[in-house]
């Protein structure tokens, strides 16, 4: 069986990673959005990304194929999008998923919200 951490590895050798210090500037640009990808617990008692739209993990892939009711338009706009979770390990595994659903213009965000606090991103109440 593969570990969690064997998964997370090889889905990091086929998305792109952005670190948060290249992602700050991003926050200004309208053809960026950033994605939220903890769970309603975490945004409960945490911060978030200004302007990010919250998906939980597990309904990723409802929310981008088109064809599903929980279809959310944003993912087919052709967009720059910015997958986030705490560290950085459900964002690998789900920028991942996403590429192989036919989202193109996808990263992750290396390190994850912890990294974006790190880099002293600015944050908001979720």
């Amino acid at each position: 069986m593969n570990s969690v951490k064997d998964l997370v590895a090889d889905a990091n050798t086929r998305v792109t990673t952005i670190r948060a210090i290249e992602a700050v500037p991003l926050l200004d640009d309208r053809n960026t959005l950033f994605v939220d990808l903890r769970d309603s617990a975490e945004l409960q008692s945490h911060r978030q990304i200004p302007g990010a739209v919250h998906v939980n993990r597990g309904l990723l892939e409802f929310v981008l194929d088109p064809t599903m009711a929980y279809h959310l338009p944003i993912f087919s706009s052709g967009k720059r999008f910015i997958l986030y979770c705490a560290s950085g390990g459900r964002s690998a595994l789900a920028a991942d998923t996403a590429q192989r659903m036919g989202l193109t213009r996808v990263l992750h965000l290396g390190g994850g919200f912890k990294g974006w606090l790190e880099a002293s991103g600015p944050v908001t109440k979720a």
